[in-house]
């Protein structure tokens, strides 16, 4: 389905790239002649990263140490990326999440979620876009969002609110910079495993063994799925998708809305107390 020079010549970053999601997009995106850009907050983790997307691609790799809930931070990232020419694309994959009681939740939590998903793709999206408008060129912007961005989800409500303003973002500038060729989309994926997204939403088996038999499919998805999804929306293949929210979940949200609202019959108080998320020291 995918000529290997589909995405030669683009110049892409993703938030978040060197692991999990979108690790595996990054990977996919180089196999099909991107050249990748990538940013996290450990150094280490993101020099292991693009040493092991080199060795796999024999592609382009670059890192930038950032926390993109850091504005000045970001823009300095983006300032010495645009160094090597704009880049072409944008992939707002960073996120924080977690299972709890709402009424558990301090301000610093909702914070922390907040700043991340909503804020750093704010920071990340207007760095890339006032650089794209100022000189005249066209864009793409590709959100990783969640299935729950339209109609929310117990338990897991930081997310759902900072996630929610994510979706609004993208609809709102599709039109707006879509005059100026700036082209803006979303993936909502369901459940697909990876150690950190997994560790703290599905923290015991028999949760992830219910989650997976609650999606009509009978699985939880793929990364080599969720890869090729991308790799269509940041290509010019889809060059007339504009502001559109795509599902890729098994069905899971038409059988039932609110990702996590099944979980609050199955938890006891104990339980609860056993996931809690630790205070780091």
């Amino acid at each position: 389905m995918f000529e290997k020079d589909l995405l030669a010549g683009k110049r892409i970053l993703i938030t978040g790239g060197a692991t999990g999601l979108g690790k595996s997009m990054g990977r996919r995106f180089l196999e099909l002649g991107a050249s990748l850009y990538i940013c996290g907050r450990r150094e280490q983790v993101l020099a292991e990263a693009a040493e092991e997307l080199r060795s796999a691609t024999g592609g382009t790799v670059k890192t930038f140490s950032c926390d993109v809930r850091d504005h000045a931070r970001v823009e300095a990232m983006i300032e010495e990326f645009w160094q090597d020419g704009p880049l072409d694309v944008l992939v707002n994959n960073a996120a924080g999440n977690f299972l709890a009681r709402t009424e558990d939740l301090s301000t610093g939590a909702f914070e922390a979620v907040i700043g991340i998903v909503l804020m750093g793709s704010i920071h990340a999206t207007m760095a890339c876009g006032r650089r794209w408008l100022k000189e005249g060129r066209q864009g793409n912007v590709l959100n990783i969002s969640t299935t729950y961005a339209e109609l929310g989800s117990g338990y897991v409500v930081p997310s759902a609110v900072a996630k929610a303003g994510v979706l609004a973002l993208t609809r709102s500038l599709a039109v707006e910079w879509g005059r100026k060729g700036i082209r803006f989309n979303s993936i909502a994926p369901g459940a697909i495993p990876t150690e950190g997204a997994f560790s703290r939403l599905l923290p015991m088996k028999e949760l992830e063994s219910l989650a997976a038999k609650k999606n009509p499919l009978g699985r939880f998805g793929t990364h080599e799925e969720l890869a090729n999804l991308a790799a269509f929306l940041v290509s010019d293949l889809s060059g007339y998708i504009n502001g559109e929210h795509i599902t890729m979940d098994g069905g899971a949200l038409l059988q039932g809305a609110g990702s996590f609202n099944y979980i609050g019959d199955r938890l006891t108080p104990e339980m609860w107390e056993a996931i809690k998320p630790k205070k780091k020291p």
